[in-house]
């Protein structure tokens, strides 16, 4: 039986959502049996190795991921864009993808006399929509955002349910600003990761600046890597957050800042990243028209908040067992109605909640006894059991995932206090005056 992992009294108590819950005191999940068990994802070879396939309730999982991180970047002034999964093959030789990246690559594939390439990264797209139009310093910074599908050619012994796949949903964006603009856009992009771990209960295991090291495949330009590093270092230096080093993760056009995450079994692996970039905007001969008149280049930041959409998944689901947090669980709330006689009020409620915009199930006596029906809700949010006199005056008797039980109250009261909840991305399921467990 899967158990919903325990949690902090009130979250806020630290900076990440929730109390600090030391690993080895919580329980070991793993995301690929869970994925399995909970209808979640899954995988054929005839599909192949490292393409999962996403079963109903891992699609809202997924698809409630992607639209609060589109919300979280519309509220920062980011502009949504879409570009092709695939590119020319010079597309990539212009960005130095294909000289320092090719063995991570698909292989180009000929078409009408010309090579295509399914892209392993967004960046180079986005330069060419910047290049599209000319642009104004007074148009900087301008962040520009995606969701979108790329590829890479991981070997097969190294490919794990959804932590290491070769089709990719990466949340990506591209800022493009001025060399003074650049430090307070990393650290709002800091910022951003910070609230976003805080909405999916989950935190960082630690913040590392990639570096170069020595053989990897780097562009060759020593003065770029010296201002890049300085930068980060600076940025990560102000913002107070500890960091080690880490020679030989940069990426090949740059250094970075990663948020770096750890799974159950104590797997390290790269969630989310800040990158600057000053290689990608000369190779591209990208500008804009400064103050004076004349053509300056801007830098490019990169920035993911969540990463690949995959990986973040697969962390979510080891790290709440499945008990996600009510605003990300594919059903919020499962109405329980104790006989065939309160059935039609718990439709009622369950026609409420879709109006609400909540994802409800009515789980009615053909189930089984009440008590089965709640522990096969374990992991839902909420459980509102509907009685003989809850039907009879329009209230609902609400338990909490993980048991604890509240006073029958008005239905609309309860659905309107679990809609704001939800909709402001909150991790505790009714509020911190009370001790909730999820």
């Amino acid at each position: 039986m899967i158990q919903p992992k325990p949690r902090g009294e009130c979250p806020g108590a630290s900076p990440f959502g929730h109390s600090p819950v030391a690993r080895e005191e919580t329980t070991m999940y793993d995301h690929r049996r869970l994925g399995r068990e909970l209808g979640l994802f899954g995988s054929d070879p005839l599909i192949g190795s490292g393409l999962p396939y996403w079963l109903p309730d891992g699609a809202t999982v997924r698809h409630t991921l992607e639209e609060y991180i589109r919300g979280a970047e519309r509220r920062a002034g980011y502009q949504h864009v879409y570009s092709p999964v695939l590119g020319k093959r010079e597309l990539y030789e212009l960005s130095g993808h294909w000289s320092h990246y090719n063995e991570d690559m698909f292989p180009p594939m000929d078409l009408g006399g010309e090579q295509v390439v399914l892209r392993p990264s967004l960046c180079p797209h986005h330069a060419v929509i910047y290049r599209s139009r000319a642009h104004s310093y007074r148009e900087l910074p301008l962040r520009m955002a995606e969701l979108g599908g790329m590829y890479r050619a991981e070997l097969s012994g190294v490919l794990g349910g959804l932590s290491r796949v070769r089709a990719i949903q990466l949340n990506d964006a591209h800022i493009f600003c001025t060399l003074d603009q650049v430090a307070e856009e990393a650290r709002a992009a800091l910022g951003m990761i910070r609230r976003a771990y805080g909405a999916l209960g989950i935190r960082p295991s630690r913040y590392r600046l990639s570096l170069p090291g020595p053989g990897g495949k780097y562009v060759a330009a020593p003065a770029m890597w010296e201002r890049s590093i300085a930068l980060l270092t600076e940025i990560l230096d102000r913002s107070g957050l500890p960091y080690e080093e880490g020679e030989g993760e940069a990426a090949f056009y740059g250094p970075k800042i990663d948020v770096q995450v750890t799974d159950s079994a104590g797997r390290e692996s790269t969630l989310s990243t800040v990158q600057i970039d000053f290689h990608q905007p000369e190779r591209f001969d990208l500008h804009y028209i400064g103050p004076d008149g004349a053509r300056h280049r801007p830098v490019m930041v990169h920035r993911s908040i969540i990463g690949s959409v995959e990986r973040a998944v697969a962390h979510l689901v080891e790290e709440h067992g499945g008990a996600f947090p009510a605003w990300l669980a594919p059903t919020q709330l499962v109405i329980l109605p104790i006989s065939g006689s309160e059935v039609a009020a718990a439709e009622a409620v369950a026609e409420r909640c879709a109006r609400l915009g909540l994802r409800a199930r009515l789980a009615g006596p053909e189930r089984g006894s009440l008590g089965a029906r709640i522990r096969d809700a374990r992991l839902v949010p909420y459980q509102l059991v509907v009685g003989a006199k809850e039907a009879a005056d329009g209230r609902v008797a609400l338990r909490l995932r993980g048991g604890r039980r509240l006073d029958p109250q008005p239905a609309d009261a309860v659905l309107r206090r679990i809609g704001a909840l939800v909709d402001a991305h909150r991790t505790e399921l009714w509020g911190c005056a009370e001790v909730d467990t999820w």
